[in-house]
């Protein structure tokens, strides 16, 4: 199914009004999922709008969105219950705020859950000159390197660096697949590549539904597990349990620098460039088309979409749009 992106983001406001979420959020949320889509993200755009629905079914109404405690570089967030979609926007948003007047700022948020992209927030701090940092501990869905139980969260971590054109976005999650991943091959009737997931009892899985109830394994062995560790312990900076066994209680953690507390930002905006033009110039791999810079692809899919205007479509699985369409029934 291809709709405009006018259709795609009433159609996500929709179902997540219909479900309880105030209106502002859900504006929010639609925003992100039609973008995640138009960044060439299947698993993050609309295809999520079941998963939304069902844990907004299942909660009580959200409180606000507010600042409980603020210093000259810092903020902890209480989140009121309400999806970290909208919780990191304000979040970030607020660490911008911060930075501008500090130079660099650390803010927290708690009381929240289920966040999408993190490259989608760092990439509002890259814009405005900063470099964002963002790492989010949430429910525990991986195992620890050697083990079996699923204690970590999948830990994604996302780093953004301005530049003098297009910033440079890494975002990665720690565990070998991801929630989104597991949950859109489920729905598609599809497997998962093997290597990714154990099942309940350890053994290897490509069961989507299987790894779902069993756990993933870390991203990289033991290094992967190692920077996962690290990201959980900063979530609990925000007052995360060490922990989480539900959909809630996340811990968010988020880094705003401003280059220029050590060198003109100007500066160092040319020297990320420069360093991008070194290695997209360099020599590829044997078999390798040509050597990228990490978030070039998705940055491109959505410059596509952009520059079709009111042409650009984003596409939907025709099972998932059926389930969507359920929702409002």
């Amino acid at each position: 199914m291809q709709l405009t992106i006018e259709d795609a983001t009433e159609l996500a406001v929709r179902v997540l009004t219909r479900y309880g979420m105030p209106q502002r959020y859900a504006a929010m949320v639609a925003e992100h999922l039609v973008d995640a889509a138009l960044s060439g993200h299947e698993f993050a755009s609309l295809a999520r709008l079941p998963t939304l629905a069902k844990l907004l079914q299942d909660r009580p109404p959200a409180g606000e969105i507010r600042v409980v405690k603020e210093t000259a570089n810092s903020a902890l967030i209480d989140g009121g219950d309400n999806i970290a979609y909208a919780v990191s926007v304000i979040a970030m948003d607020k660490a911008i705020e911060i930075c501008r007047k500090s130079g660099i700022a650390m803010v927290s948020a708690y009381n929240t859950w289920f966040s999408g992209r993190l490259a989608y927030y760092v990439e509002r701090a890259a814009r405005q000159g900063f470099i964002g940092i963002h790492c989010m501990h949430g429910t525990a869905r991986t195992a620890p390197f050697g083990g079996m139980e699923a204690l970590l969260g999948t830990n994604p971590i996302a780093i953004a660096f301005p530049s003098a054109d297009e910033p440079v976005i890494i975002d990665m999650s720690m565990s070998a697949t991801t929630h989104g991943a597991a949950n859109l091959a489920k729905a598609k009737g599809e497997t998962l590549p093997a290597g990714l997931a154990i099942d309940s009892s350890g053994r290897p899985t490509v069961d989507p539904d299987a790894a779902l109830k069993g756990a993933f394994l870390a991203w990289g062995g033991h290094r992967g597990y190692g920077i996962s560790l690290a990201v959980q312990l900063l979530g609990m900076l925000a007052g995360s349990e060490p922990v989480i066994g539900d959909d809630s209680r996340f811990g968010q953690f988020y880094l705003v620098i401003d280059p220029e507390l050590v060198m003109p930002r100007e500066q160092y905006h040319a020297r990320v460039s420069e360093l991008k033009k070194i290695i997209k110039a360099s020599r590829p791999a044997p078999g390798v088309e040509k050597v990228r810079v990490p978030g070039e692809n998705s940055l491109a899919h959505r410059q596509r979409a952009r520059d079709a205007g009111a042409a650009a479509e984003v596409h939907v699985d025709d099972t998932i749009y059926a389930r969507i369409r359920e929702l409002l029934n």
